[in-house]
């Protein structure tokens, strides 16, 4: 699960600190004034062109630019990288078959699929992942 998704759905972004100004991101890296991200850090980019996001700091993936916007330092807890983690199975192992439009079953050597409803107002033939994981995702929503 990329962390910029779980954020959003979060509504929560672990921000600390908030830079705003003109950044120029060389060589895959952004300048902010020192000391205020540490290397393995998240922080989020606002504003940009090319990287909008949730990025880790020293990790040097980020396009080339510069631009006027936001940095904002984040302090993610474990818990909540975990969480993106084990979404990110989840998704890998059940997001192609949940958001097929057909359901489908098999038993005593007979089987059928038929559609499930999709375009007739269903998102998804099944559970999400907001779904599947919405008690570990509500202690960090914000509203």
């Amino acid at each position: 699960m990329e962390l910029t998704e779980l954020c959003q759905e979060l509504r929560n972004w672990f921000e600390r600190d908030k830079f705003f100004g003109e950044f120029t991101i060389e060589n895959g890296t952004i300048n902010v004034p020192d000391g205020s991200l540490q290397d393995g850090q998240f922080f989020r980019v606002i504003g940009s062109v090319f990287n909008d996001g949730v990025h880790k700091y020293g990790e040097g993936e980020l396009t080339d630019e510069v631009f006027k916007g936001a940095i904002w330092s984040m302090a993610v807890p474990p818990a909540v990288i975990d969480l993106s983690e084990r979404i990110s199975a989840w998704v890998t192992k059940y997001g192609e078959s949940v958001s097929s439009p057909y359901s489908s079953e098999s038993f005593g050597g007979y089987s059928y699929v038929k559609a499930s409803g999709v375009g007739q107002g269903n998102a998804t033939s099944g559970p999400t992942w907001q779904s599947t994981f919405a008690s570990e995702l509500n202690r960090y929503r914000k509203i």
